[in-house]
């Protein structure tokens, strides 16, 4: 089994402690960020890291083992000096997509980048042709694609266990870049398709009128027939619920994926029509550490040629779902067709509000 090297660019929360904050059992499975996964993962070996803070970097260096000629201030010189196979870059989206672009030039095999994938449609176009064009593979982190309970409930549904998908719901209050890049995603990966077009309706005409991240509902019509609501919006009793229905059965997830139900018609009921019956959630055989499932993705596109769960193309169309939105509202709540023309519109994600500090020392400064 082949061995790959390994290393990270933006050494903080993301890129090394987030972990730490998860102290009770729920959706997301250990090791989930990029440091302890690489660290964890049986076939990688964690060999590096940049950032431009210094304590990050010596914090980044001590937790994981690494002496102090392979921590870096200027990530450019780690990836001339380390002959790395996979690169994850855990910085600020205000400069992802430069050093995605830089990394794929310095021969790396695969790259997982944080999500959003970049603020406008011309970064991200940049991205995915720049890795294409390499033959590099691009993961966006929008992680529920791997999650187990997620992959499972895709499974039932390519295996017609609720029929033909008819609809996809999503409720999740969160900013349609930041965060929503997680909510399209899975509406995406729910539904099996590609959106055609959308109308939007934004938290209000001011919000609409800027580049700043903002909260939003839509509606999306997508190639394979399905149609799907999202409310990013505040959502009340229902935080990051995801709701599946098909011809025949249903898929919910509810409280952020920490509980899944699934639903089939039986026969019986008035008329004969059939009685929607909770059954049992088939539990995944297998579940391990969200991040080794990413870094095993990974793995296998370098080594088959696959694309990953969630690529390059993917995060694209996250992006550009939510820029259509908020494009519909801007002009009067018309129909907005993908893809989008003008690939100069932007968001700019609400992460990198106030990314002169650190996301991880913001944090510490909220507690």
């Amino acid at each position: 089994m082949s061995t790959y090297r390994a290393g990270v660019i933006g050494l903080g929360r993301m890129g090394s402690t987030f972990d730490d904050e998860i102290t009770q059992g729920g959706s997301i499975f250990l090791p989930y960020c990029h440091g302890p996964t690489y660290h964890a993962a049986p076939n990688v070996e964690l060999v590096s890291g940049a950032d431009l803070h210094a304590e990050q970097a010596a914090i980044f260096g001590e937790r994981w083992g690494l002496s102090s000629e392979h921590i870096y201030s200027d990530y450019r010189d780690m990836l001339e000096k380390e002959n790395l196979d996979i690169v994850s870059v855990c910085t600020t989206a205000r400069v992802r997509a430069t050093i995605v672009e830089d990394v794929v030039q310095a021969g790396v095999k695969a790259i997982w980048a944080e999500k959003p994938i970049a603020l406008s449609l011309a970064e991200a176009d940049a991205m995915v042709d720049v890795c294409r064009a390499e033959g590099v593979a691009l993961a966006i982190n929008c992680a529920r694609r791997w999650n187990p309970f997620f992959s499972e409930a895709r499974k039932l549904i390519d295996a017609g266990e609720i029929g033909n998908v008819l609809q996809v719901t999503v409720y999740a209050q969160c900013g349609l870049s930041h965060n929503g890049s997680h909510a399209i995603d899975i509406l995406r990966y729910m539904a099996g398709g590609n959106v055609k077009w959308v109308f939007g309706e934004m938290e209000s005409d001011a919000a609409a009128a800027g580049e700043n991240d903002l909260m939003g509902n839509g509606y999306l019509v997508f190639d394979n027939g399905v149609r799907a609501y999202l409310r990013s919006t505040p959502c009340g009793a229902a935080p990051w619920e995801v709701d599946v229905i098909g011809t025949t059965g249903r898929i919910r997830s509810i409280n952020n994926a920490e509980t899944f139900e699934l639903i089939r018609v039986v026969p019986g009921g008035r008329r004969g029509r059939g009685v929607p019956a909770t059954c049992p959630f088939p539990w995944p055989v297998r579940m391990q550490g969200m991040g080794l499932t990413i870094v095993a993705d990974l793995i296998n596109a370098i080594e088959n040629g696959s694309s990953p769960k969630c690529s390059g193309e993917d995060g694209r169309a996250a992006l550009e779902i939510a820029v259509a939105l908020r494009e519909s509202h801007r002009r009067g709540g018309v129909k907005v067709q993908l893809p989008i023309e003008d690939r100069s519109l932007r968001i700019l994600s609400s992460e990198i509000r106030n990314d002169d500090t650190p996301a991880r020392i913001r944090r510490l400064q909220r507690i």
